[in-house]
């Protein structure tokens, strides 16, 4: 499903409720809801909100403590896509200093938010505009940037400017942290590289576009009917002549593997998963956003670990 599905935001909260829940809240971490986040930062934190705990954990990476996080999605149950805003993610907003969105219509929640609240001052980090990325002729942009390991990079050094700008006395410490993310994410090309000399031009199929970014810089082929892919991240039903297309992949052994977004699954989707494993082709598992206990350089470097494992089959 796409992200410019429709969304219904809850009801701004008059000023004496948003006292009360001022009032009232507790902590949170990157990685959980915004739901459990109504207490102001601390005077030495600067508060940060992420639209997904992906970017809140890469916050914590270059923050290094300094930084109070609140990812809106934080539940890997949940689907980033169909995801309501209310009040509680309006005053997280409210207090922030910064903000880092995805963008490219996959959490537009962030943006009715922002223009609804009176906070002005917050830096916003958009990181499909930080990518440059823009669509092809004729064809939509695909927005899961955060599978692509340059524009996480970029992404990195923008917050860590950010969060120099909110507190000046540790900017170094943000910039050198940003450049130790960074390092991290050179393994992770790394793999992308090997397995393109290894498997370069190999077919997959793929139940969404989410993880397209590192397919093709593994240098394989998406070989999925682009009505499947489409349909499924719209939330539409599969024409039968489409899903008869897209099992064939599996059922004629034309694809090496089929790498499918665990938070998205369907009785489409699940038709093509047992098609694949009935057919002896590996299916990865990915997710959209970050699983729990894992942080984004671990999460990425098992998504690349086990699309090179099943290649290697």
């Amino acid at each position: 499903m796409r992200a410019s599905a429709s969304r219904h935001l809850a009801p701004l909260m008059t000023g004496v409720l948003l006292a009360l829940l001022a009032g009232c809240g507790g902590s949170s971490d990157s990685g959980s809801d915004a739901d459990s986040s109504l207490s102001p930062a601390s005077a030495s934190s600067i508060a940060v909100v992420t639209s997904t705990n992906v970017y809140g954990d890469i916050v914590e990476r270059i923050g290094g403590g300094r930084e109070k996080v609140t990812s809106i999605i934080g539940n890997p149950d949940q689907d980033p896509h169909s995801h309501e805003a209310d009040t509680r993610n309006q005053l997280a907003l409210s207090r922030a200093k910064v903000v880092v969105e995805n963008g490219g219509g996959y959490d537009d929640f962030i943006d009715r938010m922002l223009h609804s609240t009176d906070n002005s001052s917050a830096e916003v980090i958009n990181a499909v505009e930080v990518s440059g990325k823009a669509a092809p002729a004729g064809g939509e942009l695909n927005e899961h940037v955060w599978y692509d390991f340059p524009t996480v990079g970029k992404v990195a050094d923008r917050i860590a400017v950010a969060l120099g700008k909110a507190a000046p006395d540790a900017a170094a410490t943000f910039i050198q942290n940003a450049e130790d993310f960074k390092a991290g994410l050179k393994p992770l090309e790394a793999k992308e590289a090997q397995i393109k000399a290894d498997h370069g031009g190999a077919e997959v199929a793929i139940t969404e576009p989410v993880p397209l970014y590192l397919i093709e810089a593994s240098g394989l082929t998406n070989a999925t009917p682009e009505e499947f892919s489409e349909a499924i991240e719209e939330g539409d039903d599969v024409s039968p002549r489409t899903l008869r297309d897209t099992l064939a992949l599996f059922t004629g052994k034309k694809v090496e593997a089929l790498v499918h977004n665990e938070q998205t699954s369907g009785p489409q989707t699940e038709k093509a998963e047992r098609a694949a494993e009935g057919a002896g082709i590996p299916v990865v598992p990915v997710t959209e956003t970050l699983p729990e206990g894992e942080d984004y350089l671990g999460w990425m470097t098992a998504n690349v670990d086990a699309l090179a494992s099943a290649l290697d089959k």
